[in-house]
C-alpha cells in the first residue's frame, strides 16, 4: 500500500521550513519588478533636473571666468594692437627705401588718415604695397605730447601735427617722402625730406609713438612717450 502524503497549502510553500524560499524571493522579485517604472521614472527625473542645474551652474561658472578673463586681458589687446601699428609704419617706411636702393628706382611712401599707407613706383604710378593699422590706432598727435622744438623726436616740429615730414620747407608735402636709389628720403621738388610721424590710440596720450627721418641719409628711427622724473619725455625704441 502507497503511503499517503499529506498536503500542503500553497500558501504554505513560501514558508523556509518546506524549503521554498527560492520560490519565496521570486515572488518578491515580481512583486518589486511591478513597482519599479514608477519609482525609476521619478529616479530619472530628480536626476535630470539635477543635471540640467548642473549643467547651468558650469556654464555661468565659464562665462563668469570667460568675463573675467577678457577684462583682465584688455590691456594686454590694447597694447599688442598699438606696437603692430608702430611696427607697421616702421617696416613700410623701410621696405620702401629697401625696394628704392635694390631696384635704383623711386619709391613713393605716402600716409593717408587716418591709417592707411601706400608704397608706389615713381616710374609707373603703380601701388605696389597697402597697408592699414588696426582700428583703434591712428595717425594721432595727442595733446599733451611735448610740444616744443626742443624735446621733440630728433628735435622735428612741435607736436602739433599728425604726419609732418618736409620740415622746414615752404609749401612742402608732409604726408610723401620719395625715397632715391641712394637710400636718401626727398620731397616731390627734390628737397632733403626730414620729419616726424605720430601715432596712438586717441584719447591716450601715453600710447603715443613716434617715427622719424633724417632725408639726406634716410635714417628711420622710431621713439616711445615715456614720464621720467615726472616730465614727458621721448625715447628712442
Amino acid at each position: 500500500m502507497l503511503a499517503s502524503v499529506p498536503s500542503v497549502d500553497p500558501a504554505a510553500r513560501l514558508n523556509p521550513q518546506y524549503g521554498c524560499s527560492r520560490g519565496g524571493n521570486f515572488l518578491l522579485a515580481v512583486r518589486n519588478s511591478t513597482e519599479s517604472p514608477e519609482k525609476d521614472h521619478m529616479s530619472h527625473r530628480r536626476m535630470r533636473g539635477f543635471t540640467l542645474i548642473e549643467a547651468m551652474i558650469v556654464v555661468s561658472i565659464i562665462l563668469l571666468a570667460s568675463a573675467i578673463f577678457f577684462v583682465n586681458m584688455r590691456p594686454a589687446f590694447q597694447q599688442a594692437r598699438l606696437n603692430n601699428a608702430y611696427n607697421t609704419v616702421l617696416a613700410t617706411m623701410r621696405r620702401a627705401r629697401e625696394t628704392a636702393v635694390a631696384e635704383r628706382r623711386v619709391y613713393i611712401v605716402t600716409f593717408v588718415a587716418p591709417r592707411t599707407m601706400t608704397i608706389t613706383q615713381a616710374a609707373t604710378g603703380v601701388v605696389t604695397n597697402t597697408f592699414t593699422m588696426p582700428l583703434d590706432v591712428t595717425f594721432d598727435a595727442e595733446p599733451g605730447i611735448p610740444n616744443t622744438a626742443a624735446n621733440t623726436p630728433d628735435h622735428f616740429g612741435t607736436g602739433g601735427i599728425a604726419i609732418d615730414f618736409d620740415q622746414g620747407v615752404t609749401l612742402g608735402t608732409k604726408n610723401r617722402i620719395y625715397f632715391q636709389p641712394d637710400g636718401s628720403g626727398q620731397d616731390v621738388n627734390n628737397n632733403i625730406n626730414n620729419g616726424v610721424l605720430y601715432v596712438a590710440r586717441t584719447g591716450d596720450v601715453f600710447s603715443s609713438r613716434a617715427i622719424t627721418l633724417w632725408g639726406a641719409t634716410g635714417r628711420i628711427r622710431g621713439w616711445r612717450l615715456y614720464t621720467i622724473a615726472g616730465v614727458k619725455t621721448w625715447r628712442q625704441q
